[in-house]
């Protein structure tokens, strides 16, 4: 779900907006929705050390709520529709929300037999 929001939408609605926003406005929702995956990958890796998964987790959450902002730039230039900004709105809402949640408790998302305690 979240690779088919971030890349594959995002690339399919900003494909729609004008050629002078090409290297500002297009460049930087797709850029902001990719890393959104790029960080939790990122994240998921460093999973071991609790506060490094955190770290990488917010991140995420913070170029989630970047690109909600880019979109919310493009419907007020009338480049996205109020009905499309009301769907990527809840999806992004939806992904924020399993995003804080994972921050919050990164316990949960430990990899099993985990002793590292450092919290590196």
């Amino acid at each position: 779900m979240i690779e088919k929001i971030f890349q594959s939408e995002i690339k399919l609605i900003s494909k729609t907006f004008p050629k002078e926003e090409k290297y500002s406005l297009t460049d930087q929702v797709r850029r902001s929705s990719r890393s959104i995956c790029a960080n939790l990958a990122e994240g998921y890796r460093k999973r071991i050390y609790p506060k490094s998964f955190t770290a990488k987790v917010i991140d995420s959450a913070g170029e989630c709520s970047e690109t909600l902002v880019h979109l919310k730039f493009a419907n007020s230039c009338n480049y996205i529709s109020d009905e499309e900004l009301r769907y990527f709105e809840q999806k992004y809402d939806e992904v924020g929300k399993i995003l804080n949640f994972i921050s919050r408790h990164p316990e949960k998302f430990l990899p099993k037999g985990n002793s590292n305690s450092d919290n590196k």
